[in-house]
């Protein structure tokens, strides 16, 4: 992933047994210093498009459509929101399915809960919005005919539960590529430490030496 390469570094003391001297330090990645997008710039509709993610489809993958280089998939984890990609990125058809029948076995098929079909009356009117969880013998009366009820509802299995949660996570939000450039920028600048008792570059702190000792 390309966003370890945008990690400031940091020379931290060497505890290390091949360790030869008190001074010696080793040179890691800074992975304390994190940023992200504003909370306020995901109502800013011009900078971001509406992505599906394809069926099996990766964050590198995805980058590489987009921005041209795979390098970019912190960029598209970053401007979806995505912190935990286990939980939050979809798994592919074959991987939920078989997600699924380990999580329900014999009960995969079982229905978890109901929920309303779209009702619409004559004149196309919309009466009953689908996808409102309600008890398996819930009624209204049928359009046009008030003394004539109807049963409008959709039992909805485990493995269909766990598909419709999965595919809620296919729609995302992604920075528009004419903003990328402008984006690193702003994070470079963010991830560039300011001069410091341990400041030796822009791109590297000294951690204190508590090996070595003032007399």
């Amino acid at each position: 992933m390309g966003y370890f390469r945008e990690l400031p570094n940091v020379e931290y003391q060497s505890f290390l047994n091949d360790s030869t001297s008190s001074k010696d330090y080793i040179l890691v990645k800074n992975l304390f210093r994190r940023t992200k997008l504003r909370d306020d710039l995901f109502n800013v509709v011009t900078l971001f498009n509406k992505y599906q993610i394809p069926d099996g489809s990766r964050p590198d993958l995805v980058a590489e459509e987009l921005y041209g280089s795979p390098d970019y998939d912190w960029v598209v984890l970053i401007s979806a929101g995505i912190t935990h990609i286990r939980d939050q990125w979809p798994l592919s058809d074959k991987d939920l399915y078989e997600f699924a029948l380990k999580k329900y076995e014999n009960d995969l098929t079982e229905i978890r809960y109901y929920e309303t079909r779209e009702v619409k009356d004559d004149e196309g009117r919309l009466i009953l919005p689908a996808g409102k969880i309600v008890d398996p013998n819930f009624t209204i009366p049928k359009p046009q005919k008030k003394d004539v009820t109807i049963n409008p509802v959709a039992g909805v299995t485990n493995y269909e539960y766990e598909v419709k949660k999965n595919d809620e996570k296919r729609t995302i939000y992604l920075l528009k590529p004419e903003y990328l450039q402008q984006f690193l920028n702003d994070m470079r600048n963010i991830m560039s430490y300011e001069r410091s008792s341990q400041y030796i570059n822009s791109s590297l702190i000294r951690t204190e030496n508590t090996k070595v000792k003032s007399p």
